[in-house]
């Protein structure tokens, strides 16, 4: 009698045992499926955020390409201009100048922003090298030539100073190419940086914009 009853408890120990030990591959089991769903979510998020910042970049350079091909409305262009190294003042077509004979030496044009007139036979040295030169008179507001301030400090092959004797609030130009614009706002400013900035029109593209005459 005695030795049934054993054998029954050892038997009710082993199903018990055995209940555990289910119960805790199923948790095992349970617990993995929710690290993998967890890490799938993860991975399909990233993988997405991926392709979400490989797509912005592609449409960002799309956007470019079509600037650049496309025309800026309102831009007036000059030709048959001369490049002769002078150490004497210009009597330029345009104002500001646009191209033709300037100093030796340009304006540095790494995003230089300069808070009083610089001489303008060196800015026009640094169209030659592929530079954009934004200018502003009195009349361009206070906000406008802060936005324009931080766009130039932003990208290389820029410049920007004060102009008086412009007729336009904001003028942009590049070597035989000139825009001039009521606001910093105008979609043309940025159309006009993606086209000119070392575009086409540049006699030297890829020349310096270091080194040069600082303020």
């Amino acid at each position: 009698m005695g030795s049934s009853r054993a054998k029954e408890e050892r038997a009710a120990r082993r199903a018990k045992t055995e209940e555990m030990r289910r119960a805790e591959v199923a948790r095992e089991r349970r617990n993995r499926i929710i690290t993998w769903t967890l890490s799938g979510v993860v991975l399909a998020a990233v993988a997405g955020g991926g392709w979400y910042v490989v797509q912005d970049a592609r449409q960002e350079q799309n956007a470019r390409e079509a600037a650049v091909a496309a025309p800026v409305k309102g831009v007036r262009t000059f030709k048959d201009l001369t490049q002769n190294h002078v150490t004497t003042q210009v009597d330029y077509q345009t104002s500001p100048g646009v191209g033709g004979d300037h100093n030796p030496v340009w304006m540095n044009c790494d995003g230089d922003v300069y808070t009083e007139e610089i001489d303008e036979t060196n800015a026009v040295h640094s169209l030659e090298h592929g530079a954009v030169w934004i200018t502003y008179n009195d009349q361009a507001a206070d906000d406008d030539v802060r936005t324009l301030r931080d766009r130039v400090e932003r990208t290389p092959y820029t410049l920007m100073s004060p102009y008086a004797g412009q007729t336009s609030p904001i003028t942009l130009s590049a070597w035989g190419k000139q825009l001039g614009v009521e606001t910093a706002s105008d979609p043309r400013v940025r159309q006009f940086l993606d086209k000119y900035v070392q575009g086409e029109q540049t006699p030297e593209p890829g020349a310096a914009c270091t080194g040069g005459k600082s303020a």
